[in-house]
């Protein structure tokens, strides 16, 4: 049976190239899916390959059911498209990037899947937010702040540990990935 793999951590804690890693080293023979958003955020704004749409586009999607999962968050709106039920029904596990505070209408929606929260130590993430660039100083605080909001234990809960070398952690993450399918019988 196909899962939801759930990705879910502070901004900046590295899920994007952590995810693209992953999906780099997963045989290609394997029968999972990497999900894209929809944001409501310019696609030249740097980080992860999304689809932009504007509020009004988004909205009208919302509205005709074309969102699996949707959330708000940083002043923008996330979308995971309904492809990802055509994927899962035709056996592929999917993976995507989620939102803590979106995580119970998640699991709702997908009560078997797999919930992942990808940790850093402050002082790392700190650093990964100045690198990137994308906020200024106060901003920046407040991500640090909201990145402080933990997840309650959840059935399942994967907490994953994001500090070492990518190439570490991407191995880490694909084997987490390959013991789902092995768990479902792929």
């Amino acid at each position: 049976m196909a899962r939801l793999i759930y990705i879910m951590g502070p901004s900046g804690c590295g899920k994007d190239a952590l995810m693209g890693e992953a999906r780099r080293i997963l045989p290609p023979e394997k029968p999972v899916a990497f999900a894209h958003r929809y944001i409501t955020r310019p696609a030249d704004a740097g980080g992860e390959n999304h689809v932009a749409l504007s509020r009004t586009e988004f909205q009208l999607r919302l509205d005709r059911g074309l969102f699996a999962l949707h959330w708000e968050s940083h002043g923008f709106v996330y979308g995971i498209g309904r492809e990802i039920d055509l994927w899962m029904e035709k056996g592929f596990s999917v993976v995507m990037n989620g939102s803590r505070e979106a995580l119970p209408a998640a699991l709702r929606a997908y009560p078997g899947m797999l919930p992942v929260l990808v940790t850093v130590p402050e002082d790392v993430l700190r650093h990964r937010l100045a690198s990137r660039g994308r906020e200024g100083a106060a901003d920046m605080e407040l991500r640090l702040a909201r990145a402080r909001m933990d997840v309650a234990d959840v059935p399942g809960l994967v907490r994953f540990e994001n500090s070492g070398p990518l190439t570490e952690r991407g191995r880490a993450l694909a084997d987490l990935i390959l013991q789902t399918l092995d768990d479902t019988g792929e």
